[in-house]
C-alpha cells in the first residue's frame, strides 16, 4: 500500500520541480533584459538604444522627405528643360514697338522668278521740247530744273536772235509773212482779171501758206527775252539738254517733259527661265532708293509682252508690263523684280518681316505662351519680294512673330532675364 502510494506521489514531485526550476529560469532571464533593472550602467544602454533608435527613425523620415523632394526637383527641371531657350518679352515690350503674332496656316503662293529691271516712261506720256528758231536760249524760271513741275502751254525757254548776223528771228518771219500775204491778196485781184496764170497763182498762195504757218507758230509769244517755247504738255522736267545762255539752232532738243502718269517696268529675264515666261502673269518690284516693293495689282498694272528672244549684245529676255505712277516711283531707275507666275498650294509662307538673318541661317520666334518665344531655325524658299516660302521650321498651328521679329531677338541677346522660370 505505502508502496503504491509513493509510486503515485513520485510523478507529482516531479513535475513540481520542474515547474519552480522553469519559472526560475524566466525570471533570470527577465531580469537580465529588463530595461526598468536598477543597475545605472544597463538604464543607461537602454537608454542610448532608445535614443539611437529614435534617431534612425527620424534620419530615416528625413531621407524619405529628402527623396520627394528629389523627384519635386526633378519634375521640375524637366518642366524647365522643355523650355530652356525660352525667351521673354513682356507685353509692355511689344506695346512700345510694332509687334504682331500670326497663326500660321497653309495657303497659295505664287511661283516667283526674281531678276532685275528699269523703270521707264510709257510711251505717249512724255514729250521732247525742241528749239523754234536758231538763237540764244534762256531759262524762263532761274530755278528750272530737272523734276521742276510746268503747266501745259507755258513758256519753259526763251529763244533771243536779235544780236545775231541773222537778225531778230521774229521780225523776220512777221515781215515774211506780211509780204507773202500782200502777194496773195493781190494775185487773187489778178487770177480773176486772167492776167496771171492758174500755176503761177498756186505759187504764190503757197508762198503765202508757209509764211503764214512760221509766223503763227512764234505769234503771240514774242517778248523782251526773245521767242518763249512752250511745253506741249503739263508734268514735270525729265531732262535739260542745254546750258543757260547756249547757242541751239531750230528743230534742237532742248528739254525733255513726263507727265508721270503711266509707267513703264521692263523685267530683264535670264534665258534659262524662258520656258516659266508663258505663265507670267504680274510682278512685283522694290525700289533702291526706300525699299519699298510696289505691287503691279494695286498700280493697275498689265503685261504689255513677253519677248521671245534675247536682245542685242544681253543674254536676257525683256518682259514689259504698265502701271499707273502714284507719284513715289522715279522714271529711269533701276530695281529688283520679283515676276509671279504658277500658282502653288497648300503652302506655308510668311512675311519677310518675321525672318531674321544670322551668318546666312534664318530664323523665327514661335510663340510659346503670352510673353514666352522660342527661336526657330527654317528653311527658305522662294520669294515673292513681300512673302517666303517656309520648307522646313513651321508647321500649321504655329503662332509666329511676323512683326517684330527682331526686338525679340534682342531681347534674347539679353543677361537681364536669366532668372524668369516656371517656378511658381
Amino acid at each position: 500500500m505505502k508502496t503504491i502510494l509513493f509510486l503515485l506521489l513520485l510523478p507529482i514531485c516531479f513535475y513540481g520541480c520542474k515547474n519552480t526550476a522553469k519559472q526560475g529560469h524566466v525570471h533570470e532571464t527577465t531580469e537580465a533584459h529588463d530595461p526598468h533593472a536598477h543597475d545605472g550602467h544597463d538604464h543607461d544602454h537602454a537608454a542610448h538604444d532608445h535614443a539611437t533608435h529614435d534617431h534612425k527613425d527620424h534620419d530615416h523620415a528625413h531621407e524619405g522627405h529628402d527623396h520627394a523632394a528629389e523627384i519635386s526637383g526633378h519634375v521640375h527641371e524637366g518642366e524647365a528643360g522643355a523650355h530652356s531657350d525660352e525667351i521673354i518679352f513682356t507685353k509692355a515690350q511689344a506695346a512700345r514697338t510694332e509687334f504682331e503674332v500670326r497663326e500660321i496656316q497653309p495657303g497659295t503662293f505664287h511661283q516667283v522668278i526674281k531678276t532685275t529691271g528699269q523703270i521707264l516712261s510709257a510711251p505717249g506720256d512724255e514729250s521732247v521740247i525742241v528749239a523754234t528758231n536758231n538763237g540764244v536760249v534762256s531759262y524762263a524760271d532761274h530755278d528750272l530744273t530737272v523734276g521742276s513741275p510746268v503747266q501745259e502751254g507755258e513758256p519753259v525757254f526763251y529763244i533771243a536772235s536779235k544780236h545775231l548776223g541773222d537778225g531778230d528771228y521774229y521780225e523776220r518771219t512777221r515781215a515774211a509773212y506780211e509780204q507773202a500775204k500782200a502777194e496773195y491778196e493781190r494775185a487773187q485781184k489778178l487770177i480773176g482779171d486772167k492776167i496771171i496764170s492758174q500755176k503761177e497763182f498756186e505759187s504764190i498762195v503757197l508762198a503765202y501758206q508757209e509764211a503764214k504757218i512760221a509766223f503763227d507758230a512764234i505769234s503771240g509769244k514774242n517778248s523782251p527775252q526773245g521767242v518763249g517755247v512752250n511745253t506741249p504738255l503739263g508734268g514735270y522736267i525729265k531732262s535739260i539738254n542745254v546750258k543757260d545762255g547756249e547757242y541751239v539752232t531750230a528743230g534742237q532738243a532742248i528739254a525733255t517733259v513726263s507727265q508721270n502718269r503711266r509707267l513703264v517696268l521692263r523685267a530683264d529675264v535670264s534665258e534659262k527661265h524662258y520656258a516659266a515666261l508663258r505663265n507670267i502673269t504680274t510682278a512685283n518690284f522694290k525700289t533702291p532708293y526706300d525699299n519699298q516693293v510696289h505691287e503691279l495689282k494695286a498700280l493697275s498694272g498689265r503685261l504689255l509682252s513677253a519677248g521671245k528672244s534675247a536682245t542685242d549684245n544681253t543674254f536676257f529676255i525683256p518682259v514689259t508690263f504698265e502701271f499707273d505712277n502714284r507719284g513715289d516711283i522715279i522714271p529711269g531707275s533701276f530695281v529688283e523684280v520679283y515676276l509671279i507666275s504658277t500658282p502653288m498650294e497648300n503652302v506655308i509662307s510668311l512675311p519677310l518681316t518675321a525672318l531674321t538673318n544670322e551668318m546666312g541661317y534664318f530664323y523665327v520666334y514661335r510663340q510659346l505662351d503670352e510673353e514666352g518665344y522660342q527661336k526657330q531655325e527654317v528653311q527658305v524658299g522662294a520669294s515673292n519680294g513681300k512673302e517666303i516660302q517656309i520648307l522646313n521650321g513651321v508647321h500649321p498651328g504655329d503662332r509666329i512673330v511676323t512683326k517684330g521679329a527682331y526686338q525679340v531677338k534682342m531681347a534674347s541677346a539679353s543677361a537681364a532675364i536669366p532668372g524668369h522660370t516656371h517656378e511658381h
